[in-house]
């Protein structure tokens, strides 16, 4: 048995996957927890990875890995391969002013043609705008930009600080792939090539970018460190939804909805798509072709408030959302707890509209969350359409979705069928497609259980009270 391993890099906690390269069999796995915040000392992913790969009964007898990690995190490294200060992550929103600054300059049209999205606060361009205004002194120390799976892979084979590891700072040994590189800002999915002057207008002056390797290339291979074998094959890695698509097996016509920290909506597609109005991020996938995706930044959590409020768990929030009516008795809640990425709203909140007497009960509440998260996510997926991308399927994915209650209003707030695969770790399974990938040389096609098909009919009047709300807000 040939044996791989996939890592998922996450927001929350780091999750490794060891699977037979063969039959896709999950052998076994391991977990460790990150720091909350948006402001993370990337030295806590590295201890993270170590302490889940340990969990997972280490990687002695496996041949590959590979990482996805968090898109759009800022690793800025110094000459010698220092960390110059915490990495801030995709949901650190204090870039806000820094985007639009960029899109002044540029224009919006310009950045979507050369870059294939219009850059929020959410993207690497931007927090090197924040650093070079914010702390010029850091930023004018920044010898090489990576993103937090980059990194990663860069100290899983040897890399670092002379002091810290056996290669030392190489920093031309940065490596990453073409689903992470396209959330930059500065890296064109339709040219393959980065874009230095916005590099520069980011971050004041040029900077060593990691390479940007093919979907089954290695990148290299581990070196004996503590708890690391010597000689495991490396594979380029992810971005997290890319390599979420990967380990799904997403094909065209299959549009992914996942709920997690944040909400996505994404499709694989043949073509590079550009969104100028900013609402569809042109990305790359991890396979070779392309990733047009929506996210938003209040997705599982909101489900996590409302439940709490309510003085219930997630089945119970689940129970209490089946006992009201679709359309949750004229209730809409705009879900913006977090401030709003699509829209861009960095600044914004959360309003309860429709408050009646005989509407403010514990059920329409329940449901009124469930609807109003699952409606910001259906605007995504119009967004989507509108460049063009046919959604025959959905596949609903993420922690929430093995609730009952969000499958089922997801089937009467989507207009094409659901599907429910069966829970799992994604963004891993990706990983270790990946990993397959890059030591065999040929990409594997492992099944994927499906959990539900909820056969409930689309509800109009849903989406078109949320609408109605929405179009009031603004």
């Amino acid at each position: 048995m040939t044996l791989v391993a996939g890592v998922d890099s996450s927001t929350q906690s780091c999750k490794v996957v060891v699977r037979d390269a063969e039959t896709g069999e999950v052998v076994r796995t391991g977990r460790a927890t990150h720091p909350a915040g948006t402001e993370v000392p990337p030295a806590a992913w590295w201890d993270a990875l170590l302490a889940a790969i340990a969990d997972a009964g280490g990687l002695d007898d496996v041949a590959a890995i590979s990482i996805g990690g968090q898109q759009h995190g800022m690793v800025v490294l110094d000459a010698d391969g220092r960390v110059i200060r915490d990495a801030l992550l995709w949901n650190d929103t204090r870039s806000a002013q820094a985007a639009r600054e960029l899109i002044a300059e540029f224009g919006a049209a310009e950045l979507a043609r050369r870059t294939g999205s219009v850059p929020v606060a959410s993207f690497t361009a931007t927090k090197l705008r924040w650093l070079r205004d914010a702390e010029p002194e850091n930023a004018a120390r920044v010898a090489a930009v990576a993103l937090p799976h980059d990194w990663l892979s860069w100290r899983l084979r040897g890399y670092g600080p002379a002091d810290e590891s056996p290669l030392g700072p190489d920093l031309e040994a940065l490596a990453t792939d073409r689903s992470d590189a396209s959330g930059t800002s500065y890296w064109s999915p339709a040219t393959g090539d980065y874009d230095r002057e916005l590099l520069i207008a980011s971050l004041g002056h040029d900077a060593v970018l990691p390479r940007v390797a093919g979907p089954a290339e290695s990148i290299g291979a581990t070196v004996a460190l503590p708890g690391i074998p010597a000689g495991l094959v490396v594979g380029a890695g992810a971005g997290d939804n890319a390599a979420a698509a990967l380990g799904l097996g997403a094909q065209a016509g299959d549009v992914v909805v996942s709920i997690g920290t944040s909400g996505t909506v994404f499709a694989v597609t043949d073509t590079a798509t550009a969104d100028e109005t900013g609402t569809v991020a042109g990305f790359a996938d991890a396979s070779g072709v392309y990733l047009p995706l929506v996210a938003t930044l209040n997705a599982a959590r909101v489900l996590d408030k409302i439940a709490s409020l309510l003085g219930v768990d997630h089945d119970g929030l689940g129970q209490l959302a089946l006992a009201a009516e679709p359309g949750s008795g004229g209730l809409v809640l705009q879900p913006y707890f977090e401030g709003e990425r699509t829209p861009n709203l960095p600044d914004a909140t959360a309003t309860l509209f429709g408050l009646t007497l005989a509407a403010t009960t514990r059920e329409n509440l329940a449901r009124a969350a469930i609807e109003g998260m699952l409606c910001g996510l259906a605007d995504g997926l119009d967004a989507v359409r509108r460049l063009g991308v046919t959604a025959s399927r959905i596949l609903l994915v993420g922690g929430a979705a093995a609730n009952p209650a969000v499958s089922q209003i997801a089937a009467e707030v989507f207009d094409a069928p659901v599907e429910v695969p069966e829970p799992g770790e994604y963004v891993a399974f990706g990983a270790t497609v990946q990993a397959a990938w890059a030591l065999t040389g040929a990409r594997p096609s492992w099944s994927v259980a499906t959990l539900a098909r909820p056969d409930a009919a689309p509800v109009p009047l849903i989406r078109e009270q949320y609408a109605a709300r929405a179009a009031v807000a603004s």
